[in-house]
């Protein structure tokens, strides 16, 4: 797994050069205990298939309806990744690690966007500026399916963030 930190030009939006002619796919809202935490977005290239997400280039954008801390974003990832399959105990501590190395604390208003690169791993901006990546494909197959895999603990935002009904 490799971490890289890196920053671009100001104004900029790269994720939108990973994932061509980007087209919203769906969103949904994430509330806990009737308070909204995020709203997310799932923007995706023409011939993405729902059925198959890891064999394409997609964004996920979440917009943050609160402040919560970056180390509290990362354990929550890992505890949510384990949901959509079994990660042994040295990979979810490097990947932990990892998350909390570069996810920020947000506040409400902040956005972090995931890209899926396939067969590559996951691209991490904070207000579209470059934070960080994991350079390892069953990282970003778990962690995206934390929206996007059927054992969801969301299966509604799955859903509405597939587009479907």
């Amino acid at each position: 797994m490799l971490l890289a930190l890196a920053t671009v030009a100001v104004g900029a939006v790269p994720w939108q050069q990973a994932v061509p002619q980007a087209r919203l796919q769906g969103s949904a809202r994430l509330t806990w205990l009737g308070l909204q935490v995020y709203e997310a977005k799932l923007w995706v290239a023409p011939g993405f298939e729902a059925l198959q997400p890891d064999r394409h280039a997609f964004a996920l954008e979440l917009a943050y309806a609160r402040a919560l801390r970056g180390r509290d974003i990362a354990a929550r990832s890992l505890t949510e990744m384990r949901r959509a399959g079994n990660i042994d105990a040295d990979a979810g501590a490097r990947w932990e690690q990892a998350l909390a190395a570069f996810l920020p604390d947000v506040k409400a208003g902040d956005r972090i966007t995931g890209v899926h690169a396939p067969g590559k791993g996951a691209s991490f901006f904070f207000n579209d500026r470059f934070i960080g990546e994991v350079a390892d494909v069953r990282f970003a197959s778990l962690f995206f399916s934390i929206w996007l895999g059927p054992r969801t603990s969301e299966p509604a935002m799955r859903a509405n963030l597939l587009g479907r009904p």
